[in-house]
């Protein structure tokens, strides 16, 4: 079993693809072809989990402010209706108390980083919200829960950033930030440690958290990615360096032992 977590940065990552594009391209070309991809993104927060049933979802331009090129991307890949509701299933045994929704789109924080890792939206892709009571231990929970579906050939992919923090962004000068830096190298040294109980505490434990994320939503689908995989889980870095000063693009892959 393998789940992912990506750091998709800002919605400008789509045009800009830096270090992390050609990292999710080559990934993409390695990775076993997936049945489907199931995403969990920060920019799909419910009360109650939901799971989205669309047979074509559309991509939505859920951002403001950026050049018309931006608006213009789409990313037509088709939904898969059956395993979204195996999803479906799974949570409601879990007792999660799923909703679907037969009409939802594609945010971007899940379609830009899969304009890279599936280009040309060749595999169908599925979206589980984010519930907005989750915390960290709950993140990895839902991972769990969702973790058969790799059986059918489900790609789990929690997609956030490593850092977030969106009040320190610099459009124009990429000198990266110490903090991100330090964050970021905690978090990679307890991933490549199998060092989950660690991982699962680092909004608590590692340098700087509260500055790297001022709100948790971002870090948590990293948690649902380390959830799917398996408490024996392995897992690798894949380098990203840091955008805008202060966003965090490595993304990490994690393989059942």
């Amino acid at each position: 079993m393998t789940s992912l977590f990506v750091s998709h940065g800002a919605p400008t990552f789509a045009l800009e693809p830096g270090l992390a594009g050609p990292a999710l391209s080559q990934l993409g070309t390695e990775l076993p072809r997936p049945t489907a991809v199931l995403v969990v993104s920060p920019h799909w927060m419910t009360q109650e989990v939901q799971v989205g049933l669309s047979e074509v979802p559309p991509t939505i331009h859920d951002f403001r402010g950026f050049e018309p090129a931006m608006y213009e991307l789409e990313y037509p890949a088709h939904g898969h209706p059956s395993l979204a509701k195996k999803a479906l299933s799974l949570l409601d045994n879990a007792g999660w108390k799923p909703v679907a929704d037969a009409h939802r789109g594609l945010d971007h924080g899940a379609w830009v980083p899969l304009t890279y890792l599936y280009p040309g939206a060749s595999v169908p892709v599925f979206q589980v919200s984010l519930p907005a009571n989750l915390d960290s231990q709950s993140a990895y929970q839902l991972g769990q829960v969702l973790a058969p579906l790799q059986e059918e050939g489900v790609l789990i992919v929690g997609s956030g950033s490593l850092t977030h923090n969106l009040y320190e962004v610099r459009w124009r000068d990429n000198n990266s930030a110490e903090y991100a830096k330090a964050f970021s190298q905690w978090v990679r040294e307890a991933v490549l440690e199998n060092d989950q109980a660690r991982l699962i505490n680092t909004l608590a434990l590692a340098p700087h958290a509260r500055r790297a994320h001022p709100t948790t939503e971002h870090f948590l689908p990293l948690l649902v990615a380390l959830g799917a995989a398996g408490p024996d889980a392995r897992g690798s870095v894949i380098e990203g360096g840091v955008e805008h000063g202060v966003l965090s693009m490595d993304s990490f892959i994690f393989r059942n032992a």
